[in-house]
């Protein structure tokens, strides 16, 4: 979850995970992930758990509709190469896609938002 969160921030977003980063830009664009729990999986008739699959939703946030479709380029882009995680081969995150935009009209002023779905399995 460190290696999507840290994918995201190195292609050029701001991140929070699960909630609005603390500090949103001046441009208005950023991206929240929510993560499932995750499931282990048997490798073999042995059961031994070492494949790991997990869904995630990379929300992306932008003042106008264009700038929310930049944010979501963004996070395609940084999510496009396989993620470096310590002691494990994780393979590209699965893009499932989502809803159309949708507009925010409980803030002021509106804001555009976009929710992206992925899965991403990994064996030690």
């Amino acid at each position: 979850m460190d290696a999507i969160v840290a994918a995201l921030a190195g292609g050029g977003l701001t991140v929070g995970d699960g909630v609005a980063p603390a500090s949103v830009p001046s441009t208005g664009i950023f991206a929240v992930v929510y993560f499932d729990p995750g499931q282990s999986l048997t490798e073999s008739l042995a059961d031994q758990r070492t494949n790991f699959s997990l869904s995630f939703q990379v929300t992306c946030v932008g003042p106008t509709p264009e700038k929310c479709r930049w944010a979501a380029h963004r996070a395609r882009m940084a999510l496009y190469a396989p993620l470096a995680v310590a002691g494990r081969t994780a393979w590209r995150p699965e893009e499932l896609g989502g809803p159309p935009i949708q507009r925010d009209d409980d803030v002021s002023p509106p804001l555009y938002y976009l929710p992206v779905q992925y899965r991403l399995q990994s064996t030690s």
